[in-house]
């Protein structure tokens, strides 16, 4: 398949209502937040995460549990990368202990059995030169954290659970089986991200029409197969994108971003709850000769 010719900018817009969209492992798990501005943060590593696992889904035959030609996943659960790796030389016929010039050769083969088969791989890129190498992939897109539009309030909440683990639990509690936890929530906060697609990275992965729109349709139901009690009301709200007649671009990235405006529809003064406590608006008048606006989600 032929790789896309035109580049592209995007900005997504998503809420979250009593969940918690991306915690920190490092803070007990509390939602991710700028210190300095107290706005929530959310990783692209999470998003490209779901995008993965929308693709898994969507790609994968149900019955047998294969997934489609081009469309598998390289970066998934459980899956150990040197044993992905080794698939590229067993179906090329390569010598994984080759040195020299050969071992060049066998590894820029692998790569290009990599990228024509992972679907993650062709669009976000990796670094494959472990112990069996398959080089590495820069990516065509690109993903930024999210921010909220506004500082949010992260809630801690005790919960109880009415059973213990071990019968050595049961007997230091005296017969009260309750055990304690905490989950932290945001009440809602809604946050923007940017992302970029770059044509000339994507003919080197073989990045194509098809896949681009397989991105667009993940990125507006990522969340639609991620619920989960952790996680509250996710939804995506927004997807503008921004198409450039040309590779190179037609227009600075951050001059077509400041065009969408994000502000309160609401009494500022009262904290947000909803979707419908914010506007969005896209300015479209005097665009750049060469960019157009599309929406997608």
């Amino acid at each position: 398949m032929a790789a896309i010719q035109n580049r592209y900018d995007f900005v997504m817009i998503f809420d979250v209502q009593d969940g918690n969209p991306n915690g920190d492992p490092d803070a007990g798990n509390a939602p991710r937040l700028d210190p300095e501005t107290g706005q929530g943060l959310v990783s692209d590593v999470c998003i490209k995460r779901k995008i993965r696992n929308y693709i898994t889904a969507r790609k994968t035959d149900s019955s047998t549990g294969v997934p489609e030609p081009r469309y598998d996943i390289y970066v998934k659960e459980k899956a150990v990368l040197n044993h992905q790796h080794m698939r590229a030389y067993e179906a090329k016929g390569l010598d994984p202990k080759a040195s020299g010039k050969e071992k060049a050769g066998q590894v820029s083969e692998a790569r290009a059995w990599m990228c024509q088969n992972f679907f993650d791989i062709r669009m976000f890129g990796a670094v494959m030169s472990t112990e069996i190498n398959c080089g590495q992939v820069r990516g065509p897109v690109q993903i930024t954290f999210s921010r909220s539009v506004d500082p949010i309030a992260g809630l801690e909440q005790a919960l109880t659970r009415m059973a213990v683990t071990t019968e050595r639990e049961a007997e230091k509690q005296g017969g009260d089986n309750r055990t304690m936890g905490r989950k932290e929530i945001v009440p809602y906060g809604l946050y923007v991200g940017h992302g970029f697609v770059n044509p000339f990275m994507a003919s080197d992965t073989g990045f194509s029409e098809e896949d681009l729109d397989l991105l667009w349709e993940a990125l507006g139901n990522m969340f639609e197969l991620d619920r989960s009690a952790a996680r509250g009301l996710m939804a995506a709200r927004r997807l503008i994108v921004f198409k450039h007649e040309s590779a190179l671009g037609n227009a600075p990235a951050h001059k077509l971003f400041d065009r969408v405006k994000v502000s309160r529809a609401t009494d500022p003064a009262r904290p947000a709850r909803s979707y419908s406590d914010y506007g969005v608006t896209v300015d479209t008048e005097g665009l750049p000769a060469g960019v157009t606006v599309e929406e997608r989600v």
